[in-house]
């Protein structure tokens, strides 16, 4: 049965491995879906199960178009073998006979008059050559076996069992033979092979100049855009991405001055569209890929349209759409209701600079409005935010660490407001003043002066009330802010940004501050390297790496964890001991500021003042952990700690004995994070050299942990806080 269908095609060639049926992954493998509406937005691609791949001539072939990219090609094979193994139905489109087999039929037709010339002429040096003018349907015929050839070879190396089909545009105009197309390629895909589908150009006639897309039944394969189209359509294709040389579609010709990269073209942007001059080989250009995406997106199949070519993207560009990464240009029938990504920096950089111009007092008033608006919605915003516990909640899947800096009270939002009124008062010179001032010449003076830094993203996860001291930080400095918090805060986050921007409002600066609530995935928001100029994660130590791998071209003011210590000196008083570890580690847990490993004088092991501090630790239910030397002076230890440098952010801590004060601070530069460490003690010269010899931003003596907050100073590396 299977003979008898190859045979329908014009051309089918099966390599020679064995066919035969892989197992696949089921947790890799996407679920099927009903086919006839393309994906809406790009996080969707993630489910295409049948994609098809069409590599413009540009792609496959060298720059000098007399042969073939063999390492570009290797790539593309090498994610096509990939997504294949996963489950997915793959295949290709390709271009390259006709390179291919004029490299071929130069060679020959060189060798060839080098030994007529010797024969003639008897001797070895030859006289100067001239090629002939090639015909393109010679090259294809010359070159389809070699091409062919090649990918097998390819695909082999993973496993992959490859099929080539040569089609014209009468076998898709024969009802007959597209049925038998069809009827093939679907039995290819049942057993795991990927078909590699070209135009037959060796016999295909030249397109006809007045026929073209002419709806969703009709249409003219007059390239391999159009039978890449044509086919997703036909096979009811999922995703159809197609590589050329560009980066995708502009909303003005590439090269030109505002020229801008379109994230997503929809078909009733169509009309505003400039296209410019046609790649460099193939017969096709933007226009006749624009035309037959929008083709293939009405027939319910999604396209991207992206660079193929790149040295630095080709390795993954394929894989990076199918994860739904900001590659190329996405087509998409559903166009959001509010603003791009790229709409909204653009708009709060606008409105940034005005925010900027503003005289401090103004600044200084918006950020009243919003301390008083936290309060007068108060109600509001703790409706929003019980929502988001509860739909949290009822998930099961948030720690309860996570849950606690999720949740909101009426205490939260006093503290909030009371923090938005510091910041009004303390940001009155914080644009505008001058550093320093130098005399270059008579009558020719510099100065440095504090000015914005421009836009900036602050991305935060489980943590609402970030949103307001983030927004009163940026309007009091004059900066624009783009602001993308967790999902599990969505209700919350709105309505908190809502009161940001009413307070922004009263200056006419409402849009300095944006909100992104589309699907913007974090690795695509950290590629917007024109639009942001300071990228602040606020969050987990694996959320600040994660940013600052995704961010090449901007600048991340990371941080680290908040390991903090408090070390009990043997001359610590009892009554401070026990109010100071008790507000370091129970005020607020999951605060980075909060303790997390307490050191311990061996002195004062087996004293009344060690019991008074189990005692609390126990009563405020705090989970301890044993370190290495502690546990070695019990007969019964809590469970032993498995490192040393853990962040609980919750109501657990590790306990570790040491000998000396010097001995603390060489475990606190070993294991902690240099956040925030504190000596209890009533020795001076002791909490003197703590503070000198701890290398961390905020060093306390006799003070709690939690002092280290943004809304009590603002000061830098080495604080020494009494």
């Amino acid at each position: 049965m299977l003979l008898q269908r190859l045979s329908l095609c014009p051309r089918l060639m099966l390599g020679p491995k064995t066919l035969q049926t892989r197992s696949v992954s089921q947790g890799k493998m996407p679920l099927a879906r009903a086919h006839g509406k393309s994906f809406a937005h790009r996080s969707e691609l993630r489910q295409a199960k049948r994609i098809v791949v069409k590599l413009g001539s540009a792609v496959v072939t060298r720059g000098d178009e007399c042969g073939l990219a063999l390492g570009r090609l290797a790539s593309i094979v090498e994610q096509v073998a990939m997504l294949q193994n996963q489950g997915r139905e793959m295949m290709i489109v390709t271009s390259g006979a006709v390179a291919f087999g004029k490299q071929r039929l130069r060679h020959e037709i060189l060798l060839s008059q080098s030994v007529r010339q010797a024969l003639h002429s008897g001797q070895n040096q030859l006289k100067d050559m001239s090629l002939p003018v090639l015909e393109a349907r010679a090259c294809a015929a010359a070159g389809q076996s070699g091409l062919m050839a090649l990918y097998e070879a390819m695909f082999t190396q993973y496993s992959t069992c490859t099929a080539q089909i040569l089609v014209t545009n009468l076998d898709f105009h024969d009802d007959q033979k597209r049925r038998n197309l069809n009827s093939t390629l679907h039995e290819l895909l049942r057993m795991n092979i990927v078909p590699i589908i070209n135009t037959n150009d060796a016999v295909v006639p030249p397109p006809e100049p007045n026929s073209d897309l002419q709806g969703v039944n009709v249409i003219s394969i007059k390239d391999n855009d159009s039978l890449a189209a044509r086919l997703a359509v036909e096979m009811r294709v999922d995703l159809l991405i197609a590589l050329s040389d560009v980066e995708g579609l502009y909303d003005s010709p590439p090269g030109t001055d505002d020229a801008k990269l379109l994230d997503t073209f929809y078909p009733g942007d169509q009309q505003s569209i400039t296209y410019g001059t046609k790649s460099r080989v193939g017969i096709g250009g933007m226009e006749a890929k624009v035309k037959a995406a929008l083709w293939a997106l009405q027939g319910g199949t999604s396209v991207v349209i992206a660079n193929g070519t790149h040295p630095k993207v080709t390795g993954h560009v394929i894989t990076d759409i199918v994860e739904g990464k900001k590659v190329g240009t996405f087509f998409s029938e559903v166009k959001p209701a509010g603003p791009t990504v790229e709409q909204q920096t653009e708009m709060a950089r606008t409105a940034g600079r005005t925010l900027a111009s503003l005289l401090p007092e103004q600044r200084s008033e918006i950020i009243y409005a919003m301390a008083d608006l936290l309060t007068e919605k108060r109600e509001e915003i703790l409706s929003a935010n019980k929502k988001d516990m509860e739909l949290a909640l009822n998930s099961g899947r948030m720690p309860a660490v996570m849950l606690k800096r999720l949740s909101l009270s009426s205490s939260k939002l006093n503290s909030l407001a009371i923090g938005l009124r510091q910041i009004a008062v303390s940001s009155q010179d914080s644009v505008g003043r001058v550093l320093r001032r130098t005399r270059v010449a008579n009558n020719l003076e510099l100065e440095q002066i504090t000015v914005p830094i421009g836009v900036l993203l602050v991305i935060f996860e489980s943590r609402p009330d970030c949103l307001p001291q983030v927004s009163a930080l940026a309007i009091a400095s004059g900066n624009a802010l783009l602001l993308k918090g967790g999902k599990e805060a969505a209700n919350t986050n709105r309505i908190l940004h809502e009161v940001a921007q009413e307070a922004l409002s009263m200056h006419g600066v409402k849009d300095a501050i944006q909100l992104v609530s589309t699907r913007e995935e974090v690795e695509d928001l950290c590629r917007l390297e024109k639009m942001i100029d300071l990228i602040i994660p606020r969050g987990s130590s694996q959320l600040v790496r994660d940013i600052q791998r995704a961010a090449k071209g901007i600048p991340v003011l990371g941080h680290s964890e908040g390991i903090c210590h408090v070390y009990v000196d043997h001359e610590a008083s009892i009554d401070k001991v026990i109010k100071i570890v008790r507000d370091s580690k129970c005020d607020y847990p999951a605060a980075c500021n909060a303790m997390e490993t307490l050191l311990v004088h061996r002195d004062v092991l087996r004293t009344p003042l060690f019991d008074q501090i189990i005692d609390m630790l126990r009563t405020e239910q705090v989970k301890i952990h044993a370190g290495p030397r502690f546990a070695s002076y019990l007969t019964f230890s809590p469970s032993e700690v498995k490192s040393l440098r853990t962040e609980y952010g919750d109501l657990e801590c590790c306990i570790e004995v040491v000998d000396s004060m010097q001995e603390a601070v060489d475990h606190i530069h070993k294991y902690g994070s240099s956040h925030t460490d504190v000596i209890i003690t009533e020795n001076e010269e002791t909490a003197e050299q703590f503070l000198q010899l701890v290398d961390s931003a905020c060093v306390f003596w006799n003070a709690s942990s939690r002092f280290a907050d943004g809304y009590r100073f603002g000061l830098g590396k080495n604080t020494v806080v009494h």
